[in-house]
């Protein structure tokens, strides 16, 4: 049976691809910051672990506690809507750390392993922002659009070691 790990699973997509998972009968490792406010069904295929996905010492453990991954699936993250001007550097900063660096931090984590197994599969959540400029969401949209940026030349240098 295969394992998928899910980042940022307290709610929203997170929580909903979680489920959709759970429901294909697939072992669910879902992360999120606090688990105590997991609202996931019960099931003897779900681990919840705590992940934050900007501290190294949090995905080590994560990555420990889940054992061997299969697919990965990139979900945590910050979304943000406000002016750029208003948008203090720091905010923007924490933004590209969780959106961006998190997702990188991850995928180098995982990766060692789906290497080894010659096997694996990386989901990178983006955002439909990214297809059309819309006002007050330049700095989420940045942080998004480097995602794409950076999973559409990952699929190049992982598909020889059977990595998608």
């Amino acid at each position: 049976m295969k394992t998928v790990l899910i980042t940022g699973c307290s709610t929203g997509f997170g929580c909903e691809i979680a489920r959709h998972f759970l429901a294909r009968d697939w072992n669910v490792v879902a992360t999120m910051r606090n688990p105590a406010v997991s609202t996931l069904p019960a099931s003897d295929r779900l681990r919840v672990l705590a992940l934050d996905v900007t501290d190294a010492d949090s995905i080590a453990a994560a990555i420990d506690g889940a054992g061997p991954i299969d697919v990965l699936v990139n979900n945590a993250g910050i979304g943000w809507l406000n002016a750029i001007e208003g948008t203090p550097l720091e905010t923007a900063r924490d933004i590209f750390e969780a959106n961006l660096f998190g997702t990188i931090a991850m995928m180098q984590a995982v990766l060692p392993g789906m290497r080894e197994r010659r096997s694996g599969a990386i989901v990178n959540v983006g955002s439909s922002s990214t297809l059309k400029p819309l006002p007050l969401l330049s700095v989420y949209r940045a942080s998004k659009a480097a995602i794409n940026a950076l999973t559409e030349s990952a699929a190049l240098e992982l598909a020889g070691f059977g990595i998608s």
